[in-house]
């Protein structure tokens, strides 16, 4: 039986390390199931045999460093982002490296990247392992390391904002910018806008998530429901999806040169005016609530310095609790944060003029989420797991305070936006997930808005107009920021006139409005330098022209 006395030659550790990595990363990268890790790390323990790799009476044993182990490294990098997050935004990354990442509550994260970076130390001595015992993985692994390198999506990623340098064009986008102005009217309706964490719309499907969104479902009755709103670049993570539907534009990262090159930034997109900078120029009192810490990502930055005057999260919120050991990782959970929104909102209900409170939920927070205590009554008990109990408790905390605001009279006069900040990242029903088509969560009622369905192919940048055209307020065209508002048809969206290809383009391709949303962070002297140059388009069609915008009116 010489297969089979064959094997007490080979070491099957480093063997099944690489086959179970392999087996790892297909199952995260491609929709194969979580189990098809085993069946690939059988057939790669199955194919070592068969060769007898790493056998040590095949090849001389030479002490060498794999030109492969750099590029195993990256990849290792992109597998650990996709298996956390799903769809890996390079953008994302940037900004929280430049904003500061401080406060954080991913302390699930920080264990799985523990755990994935001794996971990583293993792969790699199991590849040096088998190149040095190998001479023909020696020969192999120089081509390979060519492979991985070329098919990396990070470095992909990279290349592509490195071609933003060269472009022919880097100044599409803001060339339909458009400045938003209001003007003053007798008697605006107050505003609420409830950000409901990663909780897009897509879980209305019934066939695959029951009655998850069911509460949803039945507030959208009392209004408006948009469905289309779709996820693009740049907008994919909770600070880019507020600020694409309180702005109007894609949070892209500041680059590489700002005010305070390695320290966190001081501004966030000062360069534009947004729902806060309009409404408090209209006599607006305007707060944000959230349950983590408002130093998170630049959050608190942000709403400071976008015209509210009241920005309420985990450092002010927590000594008020009456439990201080009822927190999560993030900070409150959504049923304390509710109570104290519902306790602002009486308090500015009580002043003179218009008030905006903007609220940020955390209880479908990927992987698993925070759900609330005050959830356990109508829904039963939490399995520490299970997304769609949080997606639901999230829906229900949220339509629960909906309700209690109403029975206390102080939505009168009131627009209510209830949105989800992005489309969700990897949680357990991820794959159902990916498979539909998916769109975020947008409903809004109030006195002048007539209860309907809206379908429009639109992304969080048209949220911005929109609410403010149901704020009263009139817009040329619709248009603010680079969004149109959903509540007319007589301007198309830029996804409906130029298609989700074009759009990915022109946002890989953009330099000019970045750094419009970053004006006054450069240093002086490079702001100076690139204002004698500005990138023309030098061919353009005139679809292309027919909804620019004059940037000097």
């Amino acid at each position: 039986m010489p297969a089979f006395t064959s094997l007490k030659f080979i070491p099957w550790l480093p063997l099944v390390i690489l086959g179970a990595s392999l087996g790892y990363a297909l199952s995260i990268l491609t929709r194969l199931p979580w189990w098809s890790s085993f069946i690939v790390t059988f057939l790669w323990v199955g194919v070592s045999v068969k060769l007898r790799w790493g056998h040590a009476s095949d090849s001389r044993y030479r002490r060498v460093w794999p030109w492969s182990l750099a590029p195993l490294i990256l990849w290792g990098i992109y597998v650990y982002l996709a298996a956390s997050f799903g769809n890996v935004d390079l953008a994302a990354i940037f900004f929280h490296l430049q904003a500061g990442i401080a406060e954080h509550g991913g302390i699930g994260r920080m264990v799985a990247a523990v755990l994935h970076t001794a996971a990583m130390l293993a792969l790699l001595a199991s590849f040096i392992w088998l190149v040095r015992h190998d001479s023909r993985w020696r020969l192999l692994e120089r081509f390979l390391a060519v492979v991985l390198l070329v098919a990396n999506p990070l470095l992909y990623g990279l290349g592509q904002r490195s071609a933003v340098i060269v472009t022919d064009d880097g100044a599409w986008l803001d060339r339909r910018y458009v400045p938003p102005q209001l003007e003053k009217q007798p008697s605006p309706p107050n505003l609420l806008l409830i950000y409901l964490e990663s909780l897009e719309r897509t879980y209305t499907n019934q066939e695959h998530f029951g009655d998850t969104y069911a509460d949803l479902a039945a507030l959208g009755e009392q209004g408006v429901v948009f469905e289309g709103i779709q996820q693009v670049e740049n907008t994919g993570w909770t600070m880019a999806g507020m600020i694409a539907s309180q702005c109007g534009v894609p949070l892209m990262p500041a680059g590489l040169l700002h005010d305070r090159q390695f320290e966190p930034l001081a501004r966030v997109v000062p360069g534009v005016s947004c729902l806060g900078d309009l409404l408090a120029e209209q006599g607006y009192e305007m707060s944000f609530l959230g349950g983590a810490s408002t130093q998170f990502a630049g959050k608190g930055l942000f709403y400071s310095g976008h015209g509210f005057s009241n920005v309420l999260g985990r450092e002010a919120l927590e000594p008020r609790l009456e439990d201080a050991t009822y927190l999560n990782s993030w900070g409150l959970y959504d049923d304390s944060l509710y109570d104290f929104t519902l306790e602002e909102i009486r308090r500015l209900d009580t002043m003179d003029g218009p008030w905006g409170v903007v609220n940020l939920s955390i209880t479908s927070h990927a992987p698993h989420g925070y759900p609330a205590q005050a959830c356990v009554d109508p829904l039963g008990e939490f399995d520490g797991v299970d997304i769609l109990y949080s997606v639901k408790c999230s829906a229900w905390l949220a339509t629960d305070l909906i309700e209690r605001l109403r029975q206390e009279g102080l939505l009168e006069n009131t627009v209510v936006v209830v949105a989800s900040d992005h489309l969700t990242m990897r949680v357990p029903v991820w794959d159902q997930l990916v498979s539909l088509d998916r769109d975020n969560t947008l409903i809004m009622f109030g006195d002048s808005l007539e209860p309907r369905r809206i379908q429009r192919n639109a992304t969080t940048m048209d949220v911005f107009p929109t609410i403010l055209e149901a704020l009263g307020y009139s817009l040329e065209e619709g248009r603010a920021g680079i969004g149109v508002s959903l509540l007319q048809d007589s301007t198309q969206t830029l996804l409906e006139k130029h298609g989700p290809e074009t759009l990915a383009e022109k946002l890989h391709a953009e330099r000019a409005l970045q750094e419009r949303l970053w004006e006054g962070l450069e240093p002086q002297q490079l702001a100076n330098e690139g204002e004698a140059t500005v990138p023309q388009q030098v061919l353009e069609t005139l679809a292309d022209r027919a909804d620019e915008i004059s940037i000097s009116r």
